[in-house]
């Protein structure tokens, strides 16, 4: 039979008090005649502190703090002694004198232990809260720990079993992200629940500073019905910094190929509960690394053998202020905030979908203009019915800048032609991703065990642009538009010894778009014929966990999931996407399969394994290929795939020094369309695995933490290792031995040194590929060899 699961073995050994206070009976805490206190705690920089134990030193009364640091205690009258305690912080204190009649709240502030816990963190308070009473396959980063290095969101991920994170070169790139072999937009992302969906070149995964969040969560299969979206495989929600009192904190780095990155985080809180916070953030780099590529001769075409060179126009740079004004805490809303995320990209383009094509002149800006709007309110309307809304409107726009009518090579020099014409397109094409987004969520909690969920996301998309070098176009005024609209219903059960949810989605989706024909049969004469498509799809779900023992906990989830095209799949993104408008909604059936254990020996002892099976079942897989020149790529559908895999970890903590871990992940997807098109033509790649896509990949890391010069300063050292299993470029069932293309095995290692004074000012060294290997991810496309970093972060308060 199920068991409730133990806190002990993630914290100190004075929690059994936490799991006795959870046993407690009600009536032991409601006794008349008694006042309620409510407090909060958080940490140094104001953030809540979830999980916290906080007791009564003159009672055995005791509460726990919930996801934003709040906790309530019924007490006599009098003066009582607040602690508080939870692993990495100190042991806080407060007083209070209890009086009927009067606010009786009290703020403890607890600081951080002087020592770094692991960077990538699976298995910390979240793992608890989440993962434990709550049935779905997810994944934490505590961003937190890793507020100290450079890395963006997307490398923070990249460390995550299960989840590969492939770029087409340095900062700035374009990224492709996976989670067990489900990649691309088959993955949703989202920031505090709201889809990234229509944030636009200027705010991307690999831009965004690990800074701006405090965790990020990792659903990998089923996705709780709270996030509004269809994805296919997962999704990634950002869980942004948030403060109850006012913060300020800068950071700059420095680095090889002349990359700077800077991020203020700064927010006013208010007695009467009025908030303003602002979030900015710029990277710049020139992205001058080195690569062996083949040069050609500019004159006879001739290839000649590798040579080592330098990319010569790849600079990047993004800047970006996010916004928000409003109130807090207020008995009409818990949180009511309007505003506004601005941001500018420019990014130059140097290679295609292969190294083959070098571009010298082509590039792209991009900007976004968001209003947002966000309210939140507990006990809305009656008592047990949360809800929740979020709404914005992205007016930016993308602009593709091609006018340079040259031929590169890769030692920088060109053979220009006199009539006009580009690179790769002769254009000024600027455009406008016109996106809007509307997302409603109600929890509805029936009794103490039961909850109801439902979730409607709404988003329309209309691209207009327009083509100075070639305005009277007809091309340009053909509607390219789709609206999309997910609804799920969901039901949860909680016990003491287990919890189960089931669900059900409706997907529905409308594109409107032109075809051009020719209505005469004369050469050159173009019209176009409007069209409209529809979807309208039912998918549904379940998840259940348990722990046989205090423990040892197992976890099965299913979802039937669809995943409708995508904008820049549909349409392209005029870089070296190619639209394909025939694309047909993917849908899966997603089966996951979780063991954890948790062992600890001794007092400073710990140990957690974890093991997950999934298997995947898809039709209409959407997957990325090389068009018919290979010069772009374009997204299309295979009738079957499945994917089978396995991906497992271990984490070891000595006290409060060291701590290491490493996992490792196999997926095999395979091609499972007998025949071609679904008619009668064999498929000669039928069980073959799918291309482009690594099938075995690891990760590994230690980091060891001591006092520093003096008793308040720490030092901490971090090594992180990634592994990449060769694996082929094309299909691996086609051409001989000798004539296959392939991504060879990659083998990454980093090491990072933080220096910390008082709390407040931290220096930070990092190495990344240290022994300089060639590293490859999209279609051979070489990343940055070795480079050196370095960071100054302040908190002012």
């Amino acid at each position: 039979m199920c068991q409730t699961t133990s806190y002990k073995r993630y914290k100190n050994p004075e929690l059994w008090r936490l799991l006795f206070l959870l046993l407690l009976p009600v009536s032991m805490i409601a006794q008349s005649g008694k006042v309620r206190v409510n407090g909060t705690v958080t940490d140094s920089s104001g953030a809540a502190v979830f999980g916290a134990t906080v007791m009564v030193r003159q009672t055995a009364d005791g509460a726990v703090t919930d996801e934003n640091g709040n906790f309530e205690l019924l007490l006599n009258e009098g003066r009582y002694i607040l602690e508080t305690s939870y692993m990495g912080y100190k042991p806080g204190t407060a007083a209070i004198e209890v009086k009927k009649g009067s606010p009786n709240k009290v703020s403890i502030r607890v600081e951080e232990s002087p020592y770094s816990l692991e960077e990538v963190v699976l298995s910390g308070k979240s793992i608890v809260r989440q993962v434990e009473e709550r049935a779905y396959n997810v994944s934490v980063v505590n961003a937190r720990k890793l507020h100290h290095t450079t890395l963006d969101l997307g490398h923070a991920l990249d460390r995550v079993s299960g989840i590969r994170v492939r770029e087409s070169g340095g900062v700035g790139s374009q990224m492709n992200f996976s989670i067990n072999g489900f990649r691309g937009k088959q993955v949703r992302f989202f920031i505090d629940g709201i889809p990234m969906d229509n944030f636009g070149s200027s705010f991307q995964l690999n831009n965004i500073p690990i800074n701006l969040a405090e965790r990020i969560e990792v659903y990998k299969g089923v996705v709780p019905i709270g996030l509004g979206s269809d994805a296919l495989g997962g999704a990634v929600n950002i869980i942004t910094n948030t403060y109850e009192k006012s913060h300020l904190d800068a950071s700059y780095s420095y680095g090889s190929f002349n990359t700077h990155r800077s991020m203020v985080n700064a927010i006013y809180v208010a007695k009467s509960g009025f908030t303003a916070q602002i979030n900015a953030f710029q990277n710049y780099s020139d992205n001058n690394y080195k690569m062996d590529v083949e040069v050609s001769d500019l004159e006879t075409g001739e290839y000649y053998p590798m040579r080592t060179v330098r990319r010569f126009h790849d600079t990047y740079h993004n800047e970006t202020v996010v916004a928000n004004i409003g109130v807090v805490n207020k008995s009409y809303a818990d949180r009511l905030l309007f505003g506004v995320t601005l941001g500018n990209s420019y990014r130059e383009i140097q290679t295609g979908a292969r190294v083959v094509s070098v571009f010298g002149g082509w590039h792209r800006k991009g900007n976004i203009i968001m209003p947002t709007l966000k309210y939140k309110k507990d006990d809305f309307l009656t008592e047990g019915l949360d809800f929740r809304f979020n709404a914005n409107y992205n007016f930016g726009q993308e602009k593709n800048i091609d006018t340079l009518n040259r031929r590169y090579n890769w030692l920088g020099q060109y053979k220009e032609y006199p009539n006009p014409g580009g690179e790769r397109s002769y254009s000024r094409y600027k455009f406008r991703n016109n996106n809007g987004l509307a997302s409603a969520n109600w929890d509805y909690a029936i009794g103490e065990h039961h909850k109801l969920t439902l979730n409607n996301t709404f988003n329309t998309f209309s691209r207009e642009g327009e083509d100075e070098l070639d305005p009277d176009s007809d091309i340009y005024e053909q509607p390219q538009k789709t609206l999309k609209n997910i609804a799920g219903l969901g039901y949860r059960y909680e016990s003491d010894d287990w919890n189960a949810t089931v669900f059900g989605k409706q997907y529905f989706q409308q594109n409107k778009y032109a075809l051009a024909y020719n209505p005469s049969g004369n050469y050159g004469d173009v019209a176009y014929k409007n069209q409209l498509n529809k979807f309208n799809y039912t998918g549904y779900g379940a998840a259940v966990t348990c722990f046989l023992t205090d423990n040892f906990q197992l976890k099965a989830s299913y979802e039937k999931s669809y995943r409708l095209p995508d904008n820049e799949e549909l349409y392209g993104d005029l870089i070296n996407l190619e639209g394909n408008i025939d694309l047909e909604p993917e849908h899966s059936h997603n089966f996951n399969l979780g063991a954890g254990y948790w062992w600890q020996f001794g007092e400073r002892h710990r140990l957690h394994f974890s093991a997950n099976g999934f298997y995947r079942d898809a039709k209409n897989f959407i997957y990325r290929r090389l068009n018919t020149n290979q010069a772009m790529q374009i997204m299309d559908n295979l009738d079957g795939v499945t994917n089978i895999g396995v991906e497992g970890q271990v984490r070891y903590q000595y006290g409060n020094k060291l701590t290491a871990g490493v996992n490792v992940t196999y997926q095999d997807l395979r091609d499972n369309s007998r025949f071609l098109d679904g008619g009668t033509t064999k498929n000669d790649v039928y069980r073959d695995r799918i291309p482009n896509i690594p099938y075995l990949y690891g990760n590994a890391d230690v980091s060891y933490t001591f006092s520093g010069l003096r008793k308040e300063d720490t030092m901490s050292i971090g090594y992180n290792m990634l592994y990449v299993h060769a694996f082929y470029l094309f299909w691996p069932g086609r051409g001989g031995k000798n004539t296959k293309y392939g991504i060879p095995e990659q083998l990454s290692h980093d090491i990072n040194i933080t220096y910390t004074l008082k709390d407040k000012l931290q220096f930070t060294l990092e190495c990344r590929n240290i022994l300089n290997r060639n590293l490859y991810d999209n279609f051979s496309l070489q990343k940055p060899g070795r480079n050196f970093t370095g960071k100054i972060k302040y908190t002012f308060f």
